[in-house]
């Protein structure tokens, strides 16, 4: 990743808008929230506030991920929206290419992980001191080099599922952080948020809210 941070200029994609809640599927290479200093201001939450002064930020997504995330649209929906990330009640799913062949079909990765501080933002598994970090996985599709998965985090960790991947031998394509060699030859990292499950912040209602996987 170079240190230029040349965001794309992509209209909003909004996927879902109510009185409480905001769906945006994110494009890849655009910050969530704003970064330390004004060359890093731009970012989906002030291009969302741009049109929708009353958005809220709920939770994020890395810069280099696309996908979709929700926004609160009232106070209320952003404590209760909040809680549930909180408790784990939200279900996300993510789509990744990753690199080599997968030789089991599906799986679960349990590393702990914690900042790795010489090298933040990276993280790095740590069985002391690491946070509990836990990634089911699902093989979708073998490609010639690749294996296309489904991965269903059930803890929220940064950078969680990249460092999973890398950890078991198959590092996300296009990763500048954690991918090397041929692993990084992609036009981006192959990581898209498909799919988030919650509950309505007016009346609890199950829903889920999707955004297309671009790759």
């Amino acid at each position: 990743m170079s240190d230029e941070y040349t965001p794309p200029d992509d209209p909003l994609k909004i996927v879902h808008q109510d009185h409480e809640l905001l769906l945006v599927d994110k494009p890849a290479g655009l910050l969530s929230v704003p970064g330390k200093g004004a060359h890093l201001a731009d970012c989906l939450l002030s291009r969302i506030q741009a049109v929708f002064p009353d958005a809220l930020l709920v939770h994020r997504l890395d810069r280099d991920t696309s996908g979709i995330m929700v926004f609160a649209m009232t106070p209320h929906a952003q404590r209760h929206l909040g809680l549930q990330f909180e408790k784990r009640q939200v279900k996300k799913a993510y789509v990744a290419r990753v690199w080599g062949r997968v030789a089991d079909r599906e799986g679960t990765v349990d590393l702990p992980l914690i900042v790795d501080w010489p090298n933040r933002p990276k993280q790095h598994v740590d069985y002391e001191n690491g946070k509990p970090a836990i990634t089911d996985w699902k093989v979708l599709k073998y490609e010639e080099q690749a294996t296309r998965v489904r991965l269903l985090p059930q803890t929220g960790r940064s950078h969680q599922l990249r460092v999973h991947m890398k950890e078991i031998g198959h590092p996300i394509l296009g990763d500048p952080f954690y991918a090397e060699g041929e692993a990084r030859n992609a036009p981006r990292l192959m990581l898209h948020a498909e799919s988030l499950r919650l509950r309505h912040p007016d009346g609890g209602k199950g829903l889920t809210f999707k955004a297309k996987c671009p790759f």
